[in-house]
């Protein structure tokens, strides 16, 4: 299991495209088919998660050349599945700070909050069931 933070234009669209994003804690190892939960960026006027949704296809986003440390990067299309029933965001996320509590909250917040970038990351299985609670 995966998830995305970025900007989403329309959180109601069937279909979402996102070009060229970074990929940490797992993320480049993202494929078609794979399932996804889709967070609307606060930083781009979003609301957090909002959509549960198939990756339909994904591709690779060719390094730089002559530049040492790069992130890897993928633009992934995802066919949405189901609408967030219930808000989860940063404010409700933000208590989450203990690193190694275990918790799956805790783990949302480390991956997406801790460092305020837009990007793909891999989910624990138990952070993956805790977000199914929202759908």
């Amino acid at each position: 299991m995966f998830a995305i933070k970025a900007e989403v234009t329309n959180p109601e669209a069937s279909t979402f495209v996102f070009s060229g994003q970074k990929t940490m804690y797992g993320g480049k190892q993202i494929a078609e088919g794979d399932s996804i939960f889709i967070f609307a960026s606060e930083n781009e006027g979003g609301c957090g998660l909002i959509a549960l949704g198939t990756v339909t296809s994904v591709s690779t986003t060719p390094r730089k050349p002559g530049v040492a440390r790069q992130t890897p990067r993928v633009s992934i299309t995802v066919q949405r599945d189901a609408l967030a029933r219930r808000r989860l965001g940063r404010s409700e996320l933000k208590r989450y700070s203990t690193w190694n509590d275990g918790k799956p909250e805790t783990e949302l917040n480390f991956k997406f909050y801790r460092q305020a970038t837009n990007k793909i990351v891999g989910l624990t299985p138990e952070a993956a069931g805790f977000l199914r609670g929202y759908f």
